[in-house]
């Protein structure tokens, strides 16, 4: 039986930026608000989150309708997120203590590089070996965290042991090593310049944590189990509004010209 699972795309469409492409835009763009944003002011921050949601815009423009509301998704889940672990439980901390502007968007495009790298003809070829490789270097950075590190890190293990989850058991293992390349790059240079910073331990002080903790792709792998069970559901849900607004219109139109 099909399941709304089964429809996550695959392959790019032909009007879609090539893979390559994509991820080389995403990564460039991701890097420059970074190390812009670290040594800048909030109208400058806020400046790079209008910037970004116009690189959204255009990336998504060329995607297909399901991708593009399984990534809008993700923008609201993550959101969502974002404001509650960081400026409400102060999990972990951006330079004003807020969310900066460019983050939501940055959420999607970092889902549209993850999902372009999965898809590629090299990865669809190459599932199984690839997951193995993740799971031996992220299993070792996270046994790493929580034996030898200086500051033990016990959610990035938490967090790799849900990446190991979703590669077994998820949808599309291809998508979670291409967010496993992705975050971990995000992760590793946003914590280097100082524009986030993660606590030592979470708000009851029993959970630590790494800067960055090593399993933090395993934390976006939910992002993209929200994606794929609502994205269907909710464009079914806008086409059908989109139909009902314009039969008024044609049906106007036929009234006017009888």
């Amino acid at each position: 039986m099909t399941t709304v699972l089964d429809l996550v795309p695959v392959r790019s469409p032909s009007r879609s930026w090539s893979a390559p492409r994509l991820v080389g835009v995403v990564l460039a763009w991701v890097t420059l608000v970074l190390a812009v944003d670290a040594q800048a002011g909030m109208a400058v921050q806020w400046m790079l989150g209008g910037a970004t949601w116009g690189l959204l815009a255009v990336l998504l423009a060329r995607e297909a309708p399901l991708v593009r509301i399984q990534t809008l998704v993700v923008v609201l889940f993550a959101s969502c997120v974002e404001l509650t672990f960081s400026p409400l439980l102060g999990v972990y901390l951006y330079r004003f203590h807020n969310v900066p502007a460019y983050v939501p968007p940055g959420h999607g495009l970092v889902y549209l590089a993850a999902l372009a790298i999965g898809r590629t003809a090299f990865v669809q070829a190459r599932t199984r070996s690839l997951t193995t490789l993740v799971l031996v270097v992220g299993g070792c950075w996270s046994l790493y965290g929580v034996t030898l590190a200086h500051r033990p890190d016990v959610l990035g293990a938490f967090w790799f042991v849900c990446l190991v989850a979703f590669l077994r058991w998820g949808p599309s293992p291809g998508l979670y090593v291409g967010a496993f390349l992705v975050v971990t790059y995000l992760e590793l240079l946003g914590t280097s310049l100082g524009t986030w910073a993660w606590q030592r331990h979470d708000p009851t002080g029993i959970i630590s944590i790494g800067n960055p903790p090593s399993g933090a792709a395993g934390g976006y792998g939910w992002f993209d189990l929200a994606a794929l069970l609502l994205g269907q559901s909710v464009l079914v849900r806008v086409r059908a509004l989109g139909g009902r607004l314009r039969r008024p219109v044609r049906s106007s139109l036929a009234d006017g010209g009888s």
